[in-house]
């Protein structure tokens, strides 16, 4: 038995060690060079940085349109692509925004148009998707809409004290 269980420990050890050899010499230096250069820069991210991230439109009437624009830099060091914008309701409405990539230090833009529905202070947040580190960017508009005068108000009926 003990023959047995030293012959097999000895062809184990053959076998293990003929492995590790072989492996050590399939390695490819050029492989392990471009994968040190894939890994260095899959760490790298494009960086979005807006001249404002929030906008105030100030009093403005109510139903009343306004447009602002939002102007952006890639100040990281890949490309930049801005896959989609979206605001927090319909009744705003982001537009005209490059789709292509954006070399590190070049700049773009996009206009938001806000259709001036509601009523006293608004804030409605517009975000930007992107293959930046966080994958989305938010910047905001607000305003305040007066009520508008032509709008009836309900009337108030008698008091009823008990």
């Amino acid at each position: 038995m003990k023959k047995v269980i030293l012959g097999l420990v000895a062809l184990s050890m053959a076998f293990f060690t003929s492995c590790k050899d072989n492996a050590t010499n399939k390695i490819n230096e050029a492989n392990v060079a471009v994968a040190a250069e894939r890994d260095a820069n899959s760490s790298k991210f494009p960086v979005i940085t807006f001249d404002k991230t929030e906008h105030d439109f100030g009093e403005i009437e109510a139903n009343k349109s306004v447009e602002t624009e939002f102007n952006y830099t890639n100040t990281g060091d890949a490309p930049l692509v801005i896959t989609d914008i979206k605001s927090s309701c319909g009744c705003t409405v982001p537009k005209d925004w490059s789709r292509e990539p954006l070399a590190p230090g070049e700049s773009g833009k996009f206009s938001v148009k806000f259709n001036g529905s509601g009523s006293n202070k608004i804030t409605k947040t517009i975000t930007v998707t992107a293959n930046t580190e966080k994958g989305a960017e938010v910047v905001k508009i607000t305003a305040f809409v007066k009520p508008d005068p032509n709008k009836a108000t309900p009337t108030q009926g008698p008091l009823r004290t008990n």
